[in-house]
């Protein structure tokens, strides 16, 4: 409980050297506010209705740059889609190209193979005893 007392001794004598401190007179804040100036405040902070709305309307209208900007990316999405479709239609024929390159390359080793057999078969069945 003694440290409270400290505490509070301290707090105290503070507080009396900051009341009878030149620094903290002249720190003080006046009390001599009119009720005429916080109005002259207010009209300062406030603006009229009338150029409030001219604000907002002016400021509607978005500038010719947004529209610019909006043009350009319109433009890029374009192309970028052209070059998509470009891509894609490579791709399909490149795969319809290796699509019948395969089919052709089975049917040649289907009628080798097919060959092979007819040329050694020697009556056995089941035809896997080919080879004696």
């Amino acid at each position: 409980m003694s440290w409270t007392r400290v505490f509070m001794l301290t707090l105290l004598t503070t507080l009396l050297i900051l009341t009878f401190c030149s620094v903290a007179r002249s720190a003080a804040v006046r009390d001599n506010t009119k009720a005429a100036d916080s109005e002259g405040a207010a009209r300062k902070v406030f603006t009229p209705e009338s150029d409030a709305s001219n604000f907002l309307k002016r400021r509607s209208r978005r500038s010719t740059r947004y529209y610019e900007f909006q043009a350009e990316q319109r433009v890029k999405i374009a192309a970028n889609e052209r070059w998509r479709e470009k891509n894609e239609e490579q791709r399909d024929e490149y795969e319809y190209h290796v699509e019948e390159e395969r089919d052709e390359q089975n049917e040649r080793s289907r009628e080798t193979n097919e060959q092979y057999r007819e040329y050694h078969y020697d009556g056995l069945q089941p035809r896997y005893y080919w080879f004696h």
